[in-house]
């Protein structure tokens, strides 16, 4: 699934953002409340190490099942911690991609979350790198 960095970093545009305390039912309806917490910046919000936090384009639905998809923004922090069944980033045989860290039989892998489509899992090598840890995502919805 190839990536491309996005040179200008993502922001609010400068315009405050405020988050309501009580949450959106995505279910049954519940009563809207008037509690507004302070001003959010959803950016700040994803991000925890801003110097190594780099920005990229997915281009590809192998990500699906955790909530990634085509034309997203993901938030890769490269002083993420590497842990098994975290989404990361990584270069394999110099191209990148995004996967989900996997340990089988005592070797590391870069597996799908896809269930609709066959994607291979990867096995990583020594010239393979975890890049960083996928810390956030950013889509923008459009019904239209």
């Amino acid at each position: 699934m190839p990536l491309h960095r996005i040179e200008q970093p993502v922001t609010a545009n400068g315009f405050p953002m405020r988050l309501v305390a009580m949450p959106a039912s995505a279910g049954f309806p519940s009563p809207a409340g008037d509690d507004l917490e302070d001003e959010i910046d959803p950016i700040a919000w994803v991000v925890r190490h801003p110097a190594s936090t780099f920005w990229w384009r997915v281009e590809g639905d192998c990500l699906w099942d955790v909530g990634i998809r085509d034309g997203d923004i993901i938030a890769v922090d490269r002083a993420g911690k590497r842990r098994i069944g975290r989404a990361v980033l990584a270069v394999v045989e110099g191209a990148v991609t995004a996967k989900i860290l996997r340990k089988r039989d005592g070797r590391y892998y870069l597996a799908p979350a896809n269930n609709r489509e066959q994607f291979p899992d990867i096995e990583l090598t020594e010239d393979s790198e975890i890049w960083g840890v996928i810390a956030g995502v950013v889509r923008r919805y459009d019904l239209a």
